[in-house]
């Protein structure tokens, strides 16, 4: 009697010590599953706030480049530097900027937006002296007892792919002296040129390159650009 009763109650204890582990083994499972699952909450939130700062930052990086571009452009074409003009510039500048900012940068695609904004001051001067070497031309056209002008309309297909690519190059082209922009269709640019030179000039794609390596555009590749990318991958890694 007394060893049945020693027996059945090893067996309880048995029973008790397997449902106390069965129960702990549970505690533990329970515990790692809200441990990773309150890491994937805390990675998902410092996940959206980086995502949110490097999205503000864009933003504002992106509507100091506009406006520093608006602002470029409004003293070359005013060409006066007194403080009213300057002050006007700077507001209307900065109301585009704000309005446009988004939408001039929509498409531009792997660089740095300050790589951008530096090749852009490093193509404006090279831009000049195309329009005082076209100046020139021009004004040999108009004064030669000859007159020897031949306007043509020409069409070519551009290389470039982004909008604000498009843009450039469709200003930069009227900006020059002796050739005007007429119509963009579908990438392909309609242009009229007051003679033969000047059509050529322009067919030798020198500006549609330059604007591609102020852009980045992936057709064009330039020395610059690799080195560019390769200290973009050096600061990921």
């Amino acid at each position: 009697m007394e060893v049945t009763l020693l027996v059945q109650a090893a067996e309880d204890a048995f029973k008790i010590i397997e449902n106390a582990r069965g129960q702990a083994v549970d505690l533990l499972n329970t515990a790692a599953k809200l441990t990773a699952e309150t890491r994937s909450v805390e990675e998902r939130k410092i996940t959206a706030l980086l995502r949110g700062a490097e999205k503000t930052r864009s933003g504002i990086q992106n509507f100091i480049a506009t406006f520093i571009m608006l602002f470029a452009f409004w003293a070359l074409l005013s060409a006066k530097f007194d403080t009213f003009h300057l002050t006007l510039g700077v507001i209307c500048s900065a109301l585009v900027a704000t309005i446009g900012h988004s939408l001039i940068f929509a498409n531009v695609r792997v660089g740095d937006i300050r790589v951008i904004v530096q090749r852009f001051l490093a193509y404006v001067p090279w831009h000049v002296y195309q329009i005082i070497l076209a100046n020139f031309h021009v004004a040999y056209l108009a004064l030669s007892p000859s007159m020897p002008i031949d306007p043509e309309l020409m069409r070519y297909r551009t290389k470039l792919e982004s909008d604000i690519s498009w843009v450039t190059l469709a200003n930069s082209i009227t900006l020059t002296p002796g050739t005007i922009t007429i119509d963009i269709e579908e990438g392909e640019f309609v242009v009229h040129a007051l003679s033969k030179k000047l059509a050529d000039d322009l067919n030798t794609g020198e500006m549609e390159d330059r604007i591609a390596h102020v852009f980045m555009e992936a057709d064009h590749i330039y020395i610059q650009d690799v080195l560019d990318v390769a200290r973009i991958f050096a600061a990921l890694k």
